[in-house]
């Protein structure tokens, strides 16, 4: 059972979507709509607009659009009921109580006893580190430079030797096998049975950004393998789509969020005050990070371990955080591998000054691919500028690209390169087409190439657009055009919705996509009601709109003339007199005068 149409519809009215908008996205007025940069793709030009009539949002590159609740799904990636939830808090509007189907409900407990089992296994484990079998951990955190304050703040603990310690506390309060097991602490086989899967190591929870415990990280005391040991995926925990440390970084009045590698990573700055560190959880860098963080920051500094594993990291992060349109810079920590290691040594005053001095990530690309080539050779060094051109490539704002040719130019001009030889090598490249293998040129997220409408679904687009941009026309569009003219099945399903709306005395675009779930759908509906054509005078309005209804007409008779039965001689004679009043139409086109107030 899902909330009433009346309760979803106060709610959506009760927060307005230049208001809710405002807080995530800066917008600027442009005449009746306000234009920002899309949050849902990379982007430098404004294509991203906010409709105060029609209480919906589009963007123009990517397709993105809705209503509030689709604004707040897609960016807080939250469900509808969370959508919903969340905005009624906001408009101070208190839900009623609703009866969830027994499917929906025992997920939704199952749910919550899993987070209610996670948070009971932490507090053990934090427990267990205070007593004198976790006095090894709890001296190893401390020589580690790991203050109380910040075992508390981060629910430091320990899992004992005892492989079932951890089994037999959480049976005491009577949990099931089955809830146990779906929990990810515990390990099964036949020989064992059911065994703790952390033991003898120090225990990191990991939070969601609402502060819940969701799964553990443990590093094991001693030289047990593996080192370092994660929650397996379960019902509550997605490494791919959390981060260590983001519930306190997310808070942070920092403009950007430092991505490093691990635990004590995020736990040596945030105790040296740069609370804005976060780590992935034993994974590389995924879009669903990359996502998460786009949430919180418009840029990230990568501070990898400044060996090659951490170069090959921050390599792979680098394209990841562009495609989900964040800047990144990556800092160099050399001397010392890890940021635990440099703040010990030389202290975060100078730690500040290496964040300000991170190098931008597209030149951090050009540097690293430098030491494939021998430079002190001409032939090593026109193989490296070759490759700086590929890479160049990449960049389809030439702006950017002309900007990174100068800045190349300048790095190396040691070596007799001027920006006029990089560019020519640049647009050779772009004529004869760089091998496919080596462009690496990320995707935008959500602009994802798209089939060219035809005629015929561009005309019944734009004059759905001007149904709820205009209502006033509809009076004279229902004399030529009913909902079943329109020929594809979801613009036919949106027209009966909006021609019972008019019926009703209220066409409301905001209102009607309340009934779209699916994104893709929601996408579809959106780009229905942004349909854009220039007319600047009302002889072109006129001509534009007797051609869209003629259109709509003409498709409309051609697909009834396919489905046609051949033995239908009633239909036959309802089709050829519709054909007849279409050419009829067609020469009194005339007759179809609109005007858009």
């Amino acid at each position: 059972m899902r909330y009433s149409d009346d309760i979803i519809e106060e709610v959506r009215m009760k927060n307005d979507i230049v208001d809710v908008v405002s807080q995530y996205v800066k917008l600027n007025r442009r005449g009746n709509t306000y234009f920002g940069l899309c949050p849902f793709h990379n982007e430098k030009t404004p294509s991203f607009s906010v409709t105060p009539s029609k209480q919906m949002y589009y963007c123009f590159g990517c397709g993105a659009g809705g209503n509030v609740y689709n604004f707040v799904m897609e960016y807080e990636n939250y469900t509808f009921g969370e959508a919903l939830q969340h905005l009624a808090d906001r408009a101070g509007v208190q839900l009623p109580k609703i009866e969830y189907s027994r499917e929906a409900r025992e997920k939704a407990e199952k749910r919550a006893t899993l987070l209610e089992i996670n948070k009971l296994a932490a507090s053990y484990f934090y427990y267990q580190l205070r007593r004198e079998n976790g006095s090894q951990a709890y001296a190893y955190l401390i020589n580690r430079g790991v203050s109380e304050d910040t075992i508390k703040k981060f629910g430091l603990g320990y899992s004992d030797k005892y492989s079932d310690d951890l089994y037999k506390f959480l049976k005491s309060k009577n949990y099931s096998d089955d809830l146990l097991r779906e929990s990810g602490l515990f390990n099964v086989d036949e020989r064992h049975g059911m065994y703790d899967k952390f033991w003898n190591r120090v225990i990191f929870p990991i939070m969601d950004v609402n502060n819940r415990v969701i799964g553990f990280g443990g590093r094991v005391m001693g030289d047990g393998k593996p080192k370092y040991l994660n929650s397996p995926e379960t019902k509550i925990f997605d490494k791919s789509r959390n981060l260590y440390g983001l519930n306190i970084a997310r808070t942070t009045r920092k403009n950007y969020l430092i991505l490093c590698e691990g635990y004590m990573d995020v736990i040596s700055m945030h105790q040296a005050g740069f609370t804005n560190a976060v780590a992935s959880l034993g994974t590389a860098l995924t879009s669903g990070h990359a996502s998460l963080l786009k949430r919180y920051t418009q840029e990230v500094l990568l501070l990898y371990d400044s060996d090659d594993a951490g170069v090959r990291a921050a390599l792979r992060a680098i394209p990841i955080l562009r495609e989900a349109g964040i800047t990144s810079r990556v800092v160099s920590l050399k001397p010392h591998k890890d940021p635990d290691e440099f703040i010990k040594a030389l202290g975060g005053e100078e730690f500040e000054k290496r964040l300000e001095r991170a190098m931008d990530s597209f030149m951090f690309r050009i540097h690293m691919a430098q030491k494939e080539f021998t430079m002190e050779e001409p032939q090593g060094q026109n193989r490296f500028f070759e490759r700086c051109a590929q890479m160049l490539l990449e960049l389809s704002d030439e702006l950017e690209r002309n900007l990174y040719i100068e800045a190349i130019v300048k790095d190396y001009r040691g070596y007799g390169i001027s920006v006029e030889d990089l560019r020519k090598r640049v647009n050779t490249l772009a004529l004869k087409g760089t091998p496919a293998e080596q462009r690496v040129q990320p995707k935008t997220t959500g602009a994802q190439p798209k089939k060219r409408d035809s005629a015929s679904e561009k005309a019944q687009k734009l004059m759905l657009t001007w149904l709820v941009t205009y209502p006033g026309i509809f009076d004279t569009v229902v004399r030529y055009i009913q909902p079943s003219d329109f020929v594809v099945p979801l613009y036919r399903q949106v027209a009966e919705m909006l021609y019972q709306q008019h019926e009703e005395g209220d066409v409301n675009p905001a209102r009607l996509m309340n009934a779209f779930i699916d994104s893709e759908e929601q996408r579809e509906v959106s780009s229905l009601f942004n349909a854009t054509i220039h007319l600047e005078t009302p002889e072109e309005q006129n001509r534009a709109f007797s051609d869209a209804v003629l259109r709509i007409r003409d498709e409309s008779l051609k697909e009834k003339n396919k489905t046609l039965d051949p033995a239908d001689m009633k239909g036959l004679q309802e089709l050829v007199k519709a054909k007849k009043d279409l050419e009829d139409l067609r020469r009194k086109r005339q007759q179809l005068h609109i005007s858009f107030e």
